[in-house]
């Protein structure tokens, strides 16, 4: 997995649009409303944690106040490891993939970044 690839070469893997632009419904997912309802959490709060689970920071855009006080608050939960494979397996109906060096999700040279099917 490019993650693990990235964390033996010393790259902090960066999420830099970890709901996908809110692309693909990513918050009507069924799965994701499901995990989030069992935590008492949003889906966004299901990603963010995801990614964090992951050891990925995660770089959530909000221009508003209370998504910003949402996006924050997901330090008081932890996904099960189904959960967090059931996550895995729902975002955005793809699996992750590795694009080396696109300047849009932040590559520089030499160093791999994720980005999640565009």
């Amino acid at each position: 997995e490019a993650i693990n690839y990235m964390k033996q070469k010393g790259v902090q893997p960066q999420a830099w649009a970890p709901f996908a632009e809110g692309k693909n419904d990513i918050f009507s997912n069924p799965i994701l409303s499901e995990i989030g309802k069992k935590y008492g959490k949003s889906v966004g709060q299901v990603i963010l944690r995801w990614s964090i689970q992951r050891g990925v920071v995660a770089l959530a855009k909000s221009v508003r106040k209370e998504r910003m006080a949402e996006n924050i608050n997901v330090f008081d939960f932890e996904l099960s490891a189904e959960d967090m494979t059931k996550n895995s397996h729902s975002r955005h109906g793809q699996k992750p993939h590795h694009q080396p060096l696109r300047p849009q999700c932040g590559g520089m040279a030499g160093k791999p970044c994720i980005m999640y099917g565009r």
